[in-house]
């Protein structure tokens, strides 16, 4: 194996976790490598505006904002590869990574930021306009719906707090859900059903995305219905549709090694990013099913990288 493949740090996956495990790491001398995989810069690269995320008085686009992170971890000596992570050995130190090019990679420590990925409806037109009226984070987006009408799709818990949030700022929501009874607990359904500006639609599932692409300037315009008993279409006037069905952590290639919940989700130790392997650590979204903030992650992967050094410090590395 060639020396050039072994590093101290080796960051898999991008986004505000791994940029900022990067930086820190960087910065503390470790001249980390990142592995940006199929979406690099995360999630955010498919969100227009971001306006929640700290220092930004008037907002800034999620790609623009990735690109800020990657080029700042970079002037501390991080360095980014476009490829993928595919098959890891952490049995053993140093571990052992393999991209998707076919080349092996060995390292002191991981750090692991390959965040979660919004489970969708799978329908082309809600492809079409993700970012453009179709969103899967009410407290991301919802700001931008102010005395709208919009949608939520979903029945669990989660739907039932994103058509609460949405509230704060919309005129009306519709929940659509494809049953006649929640699956949420029932404390949330009441705050649901109790609250004037939702109502619900029973049985029901969205079968197209509506909307209008006028100068390559795309916006959603409604919602085409399909009630699953009656079979029957209708149109929804609404601007916003956010799905609510839960969220998959991409963890999938570390189940047989890293303990995780039963979600899914790495489990990390109490006020760390520890993980159960020592030199395993775990930032972002792919370890955190509560909040799934651009924030939050930045926070986690400040706290992986130093979790990180403190490691390799106690190895000798």
């Amino acid at each position: 194996m060639e020396k050039k493949n072994h590093h101290h740090v080796l960051i898999i996956g991008s986004g505000p976790a791994g940029f900022t495990a990067a930086l820190y790491a960087g910065r503390a001398g470790l001249a980390p490598r990142i592995f940006e995989g199929i979406q690099p810069g995360g999630q955010l690269t498919i969100t227009n505006d971001v306006e929640n995320y700290p220092g930004f008085e008037h907002g800034i686009t999620g790609p623009e904002l990735m690109d800020i992170f990657r080029k700042q971890a970079h002037r501390f000596g991080a360095t980014s590869i476009f490829r993928m992570i595919v098959k890891v050995d952490l049995s053993k130190r140093p571990f052992t990574l393999w991209d998707d090019s076919g080349e092996i990679h060995t390292s002191d420590s991981v750090i692991i930021s390959t965040g979660a990925s919004a489970k969708w409806m799978d329908i082309p037109s809600e492809q079409e306009y993700k970012g453009y009226g179709v969103s899967a984070c009410a407290t991301c987006d919802g700001f931008f719906f102010k005395n709208q009408h919009v949608a939520v799709v979903g029945g669990g818990d989660t739907a039932m707090e994103e058509a609460n949030y949405l509230t704060r700022h919309v005129s009306k929501v519709s929940v659509i859900h494809r049953r006649d009874e929640f699956r949420a607990s029932k404390i949330m359904q009441q705050r649901v059903l109790n609250n004037p500006k939702i109502e619900v639609l029973w049985d029901s599932v969205v079968a197209e995305v509506l909307g209008k692409n006028i100068d390559n300037r795309k916006s959603m315009t409604g919602l085409r219905i399909r009630n699953i008993k009656t079979n029957t279409l209708s149109d929804l006037d609404v601007t916003g549709l956010f799905i609510a069905i839960g969220h998959q952590p991409n963890s999938a290639i570390f189940s047989d090694q890293l303990e995780l919940n039963s979600a899914g989700y790495i489990v990390t130790q109490p006020h760390s990013t520890r993980t159960n392997i020592p030199g395993v650590f775990a930032a972002g979204d792919v370890a955190d099913p509560a909040y799934r903030q651009a924030v939050t992650a930045a926070g986690t992967g400040c706290m992986a990288a130093i979790d990180a050094e403190r490691f390799l410090e106690s190895e000798g590395v």
